[in-house]
């Protein structure tokens, strides 16, 4: 079977100095000197944490590990043994008694509605940590997951600065490699880490390096449709993941937007109403 293209190298460590300068920027803009943040045992909030340090130092970071009864106690091992190598503070805050209390309300619920509360509850957990440590909360989301939707709103996707919506998921493994994320994370297969046995790539029903390739040709590269058909039937790959993948980045949209405000006057919020931090300065 051929192989799929080559995506675009960059420079590491031009990249992550950019990267934490920008969220050295925007911790400082509100006044604060810290973040925190979740880290899960998985590359994401691995690579998250690396450029939060580099940003504010590791004694102003605080990674929190949330894990719920049936969480993978490979994902907690992994998450404490990278915040052992990086000398961050770290909190352990179970939220298996918060989320039970809720399912018990609701009875029979399907794995994506329990993966989304779980979620959400992550965030409270850091909204509150986040006041009382007058820190700044900081994403994990990459920008593979943002297009295509796999993520909470107001759940994992919460976060005051994100870092990583701007990088696919292979250029976060090739920043993480550079960053010193353990090889435990490095080798595994990305996982939500929702139920047993639950892969990302399982989920969606295709690869992260299939997902990126599309994506990449199709936003960097104006690749029309049928040339990504082509592009990923050249590679021996199934060419329906092409419109596969499209149609959830269409469908998702909503996720990627703030709530629409309904105008009724002559200045609206988001509208005619801007001040310059609403326009990222």
């Amino acid at each position: 079977m051929a192989k799929l293209p080559e995506l675009p190298t960059f420079n590491n460590e031009f990249i992550a100095n950019a990267l934490a300068e920008i969220v050295r920027s925007e911790v400082k803009k509100t006044g604060l000197s810290e973040a925190v943040l979740g880290v899960s045992g998985g590359i994401d909030s691995a690579l998250s944490l690396a450029i939060a340090i580099r940003a504010l130092g590791k004694e102003n970071v605080t990674a929190v590990m949330m894990p719920y009864k049936s969480s993978n106690p490979d994902s907690l091992g992994d998450a404490e043994k990278l915040c052992a190598k990086f000398g961050v503070k770290a909190e352990r805050v179970e939220i298996t008694p918060m989320a039970d209390a809720y399912f018990a309300r609701e009875g029979e619920m399907s794995g994506t509605r329990k993966g989304n509360v779980m979620a959400r509850l992550r965030m409270i957990v850091l909204y509150d940590l986040s006041a009382r440590d007058a820190s700044l909360v900081i994403g994990t989301s990459n920008k593979t997951e943002i297009l295509l939707g796999y993520s909470t709103l107001w759940g994992d996707m919460a976060s005051a600065v994100n870092p990583l919506g701007d990088l696919y998921k292979y250029q976060v493994f090739a920043l993480s490699r550079h960053l010193g994320v353990i090889d435990e994370i490095l080798k595994k297969a990305p996982s939500a880490d929702l139920w047993s046995g639950q892969t990302d790539e399982g989920e969606m029903g295709f690869s992260y390096a299939l997902a990126d390739t599309i994506l990449y040709y199709w936003l960097e590269r104006s690749y029309s449709v049928a040339a990504l058909k082509e592009l990923v039937q050249a590679a021996g790959a199934d060419v329906a993941v092409v419109e596969q993948v499209l149609r959830r980045v269409e469908r998702n949209a909503y996720k990627r937007q703030m709530p629409l405000i309904a105008k009724i006057s002559s200045v609206t919020i988001g509208r005619e109403f801007r001040t310059p931090r609403d326009w990222g300065m």
